[in-house]
């Protein structure tokens, strides 16, 4: 399955190597007019959102994206929405490596004991009422 970014990338280059109208490289990719003019804005405020992320994460190395994300908005009054520090934390690389579980190690069962004699292991079952009718 190709994503609608990529499918605007091949409309763009029909439109610039095979002379085709914008109209036509949408319709054949399945891209709306609008999705292929539409030109992405990424603020200023990024790279500072970028900057702290690095700041938090080199001072803070067991910290993970959200306790970053509680910092910046908690302890430094940010208001930056979640997803667009999520995304940024993400494009910078800075996801912690899950680590796997230790299994515990299992000894040895140890064999069990065979009783020598009469009356050295006692058990005791309880009975069933209608089974024992």
């Amino acid at each position: 399955m190709v994503r609608p970014s990529q499918r605007r990338e091949m409309a763009r280059w029909a439109v610039e190597h095979k002379a085709m109208n914008i109209r036509q490289a949408c319709h054949a990719f399945t891209v709306s007019e609008t999705c292929y003019r539409y030109v992405a804005q990424r603020p200023d405020e990024d790279a500072v959102i970028a900057d702290w992320l690095l700041r938090l994460t080199t001072a803070f190395r067991d910290w993970g994206f959200g306790l970053c994300f509680l910092h910046l908005r908690n302890v430094k009054g940010f208001g930056w929405n979640h997803k667009r520090v999520y995304r940024i934390y993400r494009e910078l690389e800075l996801n912690l490596r899950i680590k796997p579980r230790k299994r515990l190690v299992r000894e040895t069962p140890q064999p069990l004991a065979v009783p020598t004699a009469i009356n050295q292991v006692w058990s005791m079952r309880k009975l069933h009422p209608i089974a024992h009718t």
